[in-house]
């Protein structure tokens, strides 16, 4: 079984707030006790001693226009200028980590992806854990053309919005969709055969996105409306479309996005991967098919430890979804797609086209 999650903010806890991401969990937990961000969920050990093959590591960056509460501020952009060194910066990050850490890979095309598959195979020695970057809110694209440098570089998935930017409306604020210059930058993103996540947009601008571009569409971290009100959910209007588009939508780890009544800093033990079957059973009876969601945690964006179900602590207990999927009567090739297999054969059909 390979574990894949599709959503996880490394880079920017790392820049924005001085997390060192290469040292083992319970020392970062030590370092940052006083955080009121929460108990740290994720570092790269930790990870790793979960057996987790494959992450899309995000480039987010903050606008100063944010409207949500409970986030820090850390860094902050004020221009598209600004937004795009912050996530260049980010990107160099993750070069980074692959340059220094033997470990690490970033993963960019199926020669890259099947290196890191191929390690986690019973004879080998050394797992890898591979990172496929991620643009969540295309604030840093300063114009449509720039998508070519940012491919050369490695970004993978680009979505549109995150809160509001000049692409897209997000789902935040309800109503919009998308602008002249967000059409422009997907025909651009067309090209070059980018993945469109669709997480953060408003329902509008995901339906006229699916409705424009022709290629591979997704909701990174996106969890169902009809569990949990709120157009930061998918309704079962979009899940159909991202289903008859063959897209993966990743379930959020996160228990306000898993219970209606839940609210942040409520006692996690309210919540159970109970919950997060339902979300996925609500996606696999809708399209009638488990081949279209997986996990997209969001750890560690905004919330930590105390916010996530009751029976997981950090990274290293992703496997814990599986063992619920059993208990739940999943079959059993189900379960390994649900767990990361999907994500997989998206990034190989993608790669392939």
């Amino acid at each position: 079984m390979f574990i894949v999650d599709a959503h996880l903010d490394i880079a920017y806890n790392a820049l924005s707030y001085g997390r060192n991401q290469r040292l083992p969990l319970a020392q970062v937990r030590a370092q940052e006790a006083a955080s009121s961000r929460g108990i740290p969920i994720v570092t790269l050990p930790e990870l790793q001693k979960g057996n987790v093959s494959l992450v899309f590591g995000t480039l987010f960056v903050m606008p100063t226009t944010r409207n949500v509460t409970g986030l820090d501020t850390g860094k902050v952009y004020r221009t598209p200028g600004e937004a795009h060194a912050q996530a260049m910066e980010q990107l160099d990050y993750y070069h980074r980590l692959a340059d220094e850490i033997e470990s690490i890979r970033l993963v960019t095309d199926n020669a890259s992806l099947d290196a890191v598959l191929a390690s986690h195979q019973a004879d080998a020695t050394t797992p890898l854990l591979g990172i496929v970057p991620l643009m969540e809110g295309a604030d840093p694209i300063r114009e449509a053309e720039e998508v070519e440098q940012w491919y050369a570089r490695g970004l993978r998935l680009i979505g549109l919005a995150w809160d509001d930017t000049r692409y897209a409306a997000g789902a935040w604020r309800g109503g919009g969709g998308l602008t002249t210059e967000g059409y422009r930058l997907l025909d651009v993103m067309a090209g070059f055969n980018f993945i469109a996540d669709l997480t953060h947009m408003s329902e509008r601008a995901s339906l006229e996105t699916m409705e424009r571009y022709p290629g591979p569409v997704v909701a990174t971290h996106s969890n169902v409306r009809a569990l949990v009100p709120g157009e930061r959910q998918l309704s079962d209007t979009q899940i159909r479309l991202l289903g008859e588009r063959n897209g993966v939508i990743g379930i959020v780890l996160f228990n306000r996005f898993l219970k209606a009544e839940y609210s942040k800093g409520d006692p996690k033990q309210s919540v159970t991967l109970e919950q997060v079957v339902a979300h996925i059973d609500h996606i696999c009876q809708l399209l009638g098919s488990a081949a279209h969601v997986g996990i997209g945690s969001d750890f560690d964006g905004g919330f930590g430890a105390g916010d996530i179900p009751a029976e997981l602590d950090s990274a290293a207990d992703y496997a814990q979804v599986a063992v619920k999927l059993r208990e739940k009567g999943y079959a059993p090739a189900d379960i390994d797609g649900i767990m990361g297999g999907n994500w997989i054969n998206l990034l190989r059909r993608t790669w392939t086209s």
